[in-house]
């Protein structure tokens, strides 16, 4: 063959190569999803997904990717909203030894309502949590990505078991080295039940210096901007947020920690004292200083309204063993002793802490989506109880957008995991959701879940069906056990 004509035949052959290239081989591969772009409040019709081992190995239009692609999988999704999976930033595991089964069997629960990643915020089970999160990081153990504070820092003889007693500031920077050089533990929780107010703005500024995130419970004789000014990274529950917008919130604080006031008389001040322009002024610094917030607001809604709902015939109870349902009841009977009087005060206590919840979205806080399920949380139902969140966000004043970011996005920021997770894109976590509808026109469409992708594994509805099926026949031999 001569030169011309092999140099020709080479040149057919290289414009024809996009027709005869090898296709690239993946895993899985998503078609006809319409992904949603929640940083930018928008969805992008008829793409296409490509999963490799973890990871998303490419996004784009279906027929350009058909054309490059092939996978041994492929999910149809016929049009449907493919969503990153979501994330539940405030849980809890505990009860005691005598329930770390019944508490195991609540890893599924998470998956099965589209949440692939979880924050535990300490319970008295920290040993076994740790050792979850690193089964599961393994593969060893089926549950969403878990991160956990480990044992939560706490004052000499505190209320709360699991927790490492400190008096002094060497009981602090001890602690704390033992949870960052022995435990590897992903945050720290610091609670105030026992803890000196002191203690605990030196344990959140010592952590922060050792490059930890903090979240807690801030000791009412500390102002919430002490807390944040001390480095504080997340507030944990909307009655801080609410705290730091009363007047007087310096004054009740002196006045409690030296001893001229009850905790009580603090609370009726703090009710009484909420400044709309203090509020915002303490709202826009937290947003400066990267304080987030995690308003937990079902948890409180749960309380507040057990008068008017008692859920006594809640059919998620089918999924929650005797043990874990046995350490709802000190709340609930608290709340039954209640007057008619105390009831209506809790009531309009609730819808007082949530009505900050848009000022606090108007200053630019970033708002984290968590539950606080778990034992002693009376009916707030792990997995759930994420959706029940974000409905109450939307109610209290949140867009669907909004809301989905804070569920979506605004976990990995917290983590500084922004490059891994939070949206459908080439390079991210193959975590993801495909629903039925749109959630954002509803945000209720988040519960309509077909799919679940959570590293890299598909499970379809009939296999979510079959992890809640497992967890209910797990209740049903352990309530059966509990009767005899």
């Amino acid at each position: 063959m001569n030169t011309p004509l092999r140099a020709a035949i080479a040149l057919l052959f290289t414009l024809a190569s996009p027709a005869f290239a090898a296709k690239q081989q993946a895993d899985v591969i998503i078609r006809h999803a319409t992904v949603v772009d929640i940083e930018h409040a928008r969805t992008v019709a008829d793409q296409a997904v490509v999963l490799r081992g973890s990871d998303i190995a490419a996004v784009g239009p279906d027929a350009e990717i058909a054309r490059n692609w092939q996978a041994t999988n492929t999910v149809e999704a016929k049009n449907r909203y493919l969503i990153p999976g979501l994330w539940d930033m405030h849980v809890h595991f505990g009860g005691g030894p005598d329930l770390i089964e019944e508490n195991k069997a609540l890893l599924p629960l998470y998956i099965a309502h589209g949440i692939t990643t979880i924050r535990d915020c300490s319970g008295d089970l920290p040993e076994q949590v740790l050792a979850w999160r690193d089964a599961i990081a393994k593969g060893t153990l089926f549950g969403p990505h878990l991160f956990t504070s480990g044992a939560k820092i706490e004052g000499i003889k505190p209320v709360w078991k699991g927790t490492i007693e400190v008096g002094s500031e060497k009981d602090v920077d001890a602690a704390l080295v033992r949870l960052r050089d022995k435990d590897h533990v992903d945050f720290v929780k610091i609670t105030d039940s026992t803890l000196d107010p002191k203690l605990f703005l030196y344990a959140v500024a010592r952590a922060k210096s050792m490059g930890l995130r903090t979240s807690g419970h801030i000791p009412m004789a500390d102002t919430v901007a002490q807390a944040a000014d001390a480095g504080l990274s997340s507030i944990e529950h909307i009655d801080y947020a609410y705290k730091a917008g009363v007047k007087d919130e310096a004054a009740i604080a002196a006045d409690f920690g030296a001893g001229r006031i009850d905790r009580a008389e603090a609370n009726r001040r703090l009710d009484a004292g909420f400044d709309e322009a203090t509020a915002m002024a303490a709202y826009r610094k937290f947003a400066a200083q990267n304080v987030f917030v995690t308003p937990t607001l079902n948890g409180g809604r749960i309380l507040a309204f057990l008068d008017q709902d008692t859920h006594a015939k809640d059919s998620y109870l089918a999924y929650i063993g005797p043990k874990l349902r046995k350490t709802y009841d000190w709340r609930i009977e608290r709340a039954a002793k209640a007057t008619p009087q105390q009831i209506a005060a809790r009531h309009a206590h609730y819808e007082r802490e949530a009505a900050v919840l848009p000022m606090l979205q108007k200053a630019g806080v970033t708002i984290m989506a968590g539950t606080d399920a778990g034992f002693l949380n009376s009916f707030n139902y792990p997995g759930i109880g994420l959706h029940d969140e974000l409905s109450l966000f939307v109610g209290k004043g949140m867009t669907p957008a909004q809301a989905l970011a804070s569920a979506t996005r605004a976990g990995p920021a917290w983590f500084g995991k922004l490059d891994r997770f939070g949206a459908v894109a080439q390079g991210k976590a193959a975590d993801l959701v495909l629903l039925e509808r749109n959630p954002l026109q509803d945000i209720s469409a988040t519960r309509s879940i077909a799919t679940v992708i959570l590293g890299g594994r598909v499970y379809d509805r009939k296999a979510l069906d079959g992890m809640l099926d497992d967890t209910r026949k797990k209740v049903a031999d352990w309530n059966a056990a509990a009767a005899h």
